[in-house]
């Protein structure tokens, strides 16, 4: 049985030890669940609804527990924590309000055909969620899919077992067994989903585990939503507001200590502002507070383990030795594993910092003559989950907005997550959707009846 480990990473001392779930518990869990779905799949839309507000209220009512555990466990400054619970209570409201207008059966009446299309759960998904947001990305996962109706067991990952235990608490308060949430060894993966009683699989997480997952997600015939990360371009045209531009593009870059997804992870800027916008973006980063994350004006905590800081650190010096330049280089604690705020400029393909994505508190400014080459430096990645076009002329920006490869795209502002659109990427970034419509019904059977 799998062993995992708690570990703060503002200190490195670890803070709890947790047991993994054994092949049998796993097994036991997932049957536990199907026969709660089995119930839960035969009640409406808007009853399924209700109890999808009440956890609303449950999370709310233990925000600050969460809040204080997740930056404990990952580091995440507190102020944020406890923006990132407020923002799943939100979610699980607008679900509740929007998912059964979004699942109502549709008839179709056309003087050759009758026919009703109605919207079934499939039963139990496999949610294989990652360690950055920790409440927010398993909210994500669930919350849609079991307003259409399913159930869900869920992986959390190995360094978050105190949230995956809260999370585990939470839902059963709301759902009973319904949601499952437990640490377990990642070889059970590809074996759980063999099994009849999981009928399909999401995952958020790194290139490698999405396509495994999807490897054996596709042995088996069993649907699944990868969500695998980014190296997000957001485009500085010259008609851009460059105060606003700047402060953006630093915003949506340093949000999570800059262990986010769909960060603003390669800055895009034409010649012609290229020096003025480095300017303001320097000073914006100065700025920022790096240390405890306990405190409340704190803006960039640790990274959440040592091995992630490591691998940051090689990234930027091999972008150094390429040709790279060190814009603006912030402090941090020595202790714990805190990696300043850092600005890179004269990034170039072939670099780290262009070709990877760069997990943490690094901004890269990439050169660009015009919009055209802006185009093509932002497409030139194997990536694709978001995207911003800073320009005064919207209807210009909404015309890039068309030509990026992305599933989000930012106009005149960063990209969020919302419950209310879907969220989701192309390329390496993976496919499926969450949230909005699109995600709600990424689990069900769309199933056309032919009525005579």
């Amino acid at each position: 049985m799998a062993r995992f480990v708690s570990r703060n990473p503002a200190t490195g001392e670890v803070i709890a030890e947790h047991e993994g779930w054994s092949r049998e518990v796993l097994r036991q869990r997932v049957l536990r669940a199907h026969a709660a779905w089995e119930r839960w799949r035969t009640l409406p839309a808007h009853a399924r609804a209700s109890r999808l507000a009440a956890l609303a209220g449950v999370l709310e009512s233990r925000a600050d527990e969460a809040a204080r555990t997740m930056t404990e466990e990952m580091g995440k400054p507190v102020r944020e924590a406890r923006a990132e619970v407020a923002k799943c209570a939100r979610a699980c409201r607008e679900l509740a309000r929007r998912a059964p207008g979004w699942l109502a059966p549709r008839r179709v009446d056309e003087p050759d055909l009758r026919a009703l299309v109605v919207c079934e759960p499939l039963g139990v998904i496999l949610g294989v969620m990652p360690w950055n947001f920790p409440f927010w990305q398993v909210v994500r996962f669930a919350a849609p899919l079991v307003a259409a109706g399913g159930g869900a067991v869920i992986k959390h990952a190995p360094g978050v077992g105190l949230c995956a235990r809260l999370l585990d608490e939470i839902f059963q308060e709301v759902f009973g067994e319904l949601v499952q949430v437990g640490l377990f060894d990642e070889a059970l993966v590809a074996e759980a989903l063999g099994w009849d009683e999981i009928r399909g699989a999401s995952l958020t997480g790194s290139v490698p585990a999405g396509r495994a997952v999807a490897g054996a997600a596709g042995r088996f015939g069993k649907p699944c939503v990868l969500e695998l990360g980014g190296s997000d371009p957001y485009l500085v045209l010259e008609d851009a507001d460059l105060e606003l531009a700047a402060r953006s593009c630093v915003n949506a870059r340093m949000i999570n200590s800059g262990q986010t997804c769909i960060a603003a992870k390669r800055w895009i800027v034409v010649e012609a502002v290229h020096d003025r916008f480095v300017a303001l973006a320097t000073e914006a980063m100065r700025a920022l507070r790096t240390g405890d994350p306990r405190r409340e004006d704190t803006d960039i905590g640790p990274l959440a383990r040592a091995d992630l800081r490591d691998r940051l650190t090689q990234q930027v010096e091999a972008s150094l030795a390429a040709g790279a330049r060190l814009l603006f280089r912030g402090e941090a604690p020595e202790a714990g594993f805190f990696f300043p705020p850092t600005l890179l400029g004269e990034v170039r393909p072939g670099m780290p910092a262009f070709e990877e994505e760069l997990f943490g508190p690094v901004a890269c400014v990439v050169r660009a003559r015009d919009e055209a080459e802006a185009i093509r430096l932002a497409n030139a990645s194997p990536f694709g989950l978001g995207a911003g076009v800073f320009s005064g002329d919207e209807g210009r920006a909404l015309r890039i907005a068309h030509e990026l490869a992305a599933g989000n795209v930012g106009v005149n502002r960063f990209v969020v997550s919302d419950p209310r659109v879907p969220f989701g990427g192309v390329r390496a970034s993976g496919f499926g959707r969450e949230l909005g419509p699109e995600g709600v019904r990424a689990f069900v059977n769309v199933k056309t009846i032919l009525l005579p």
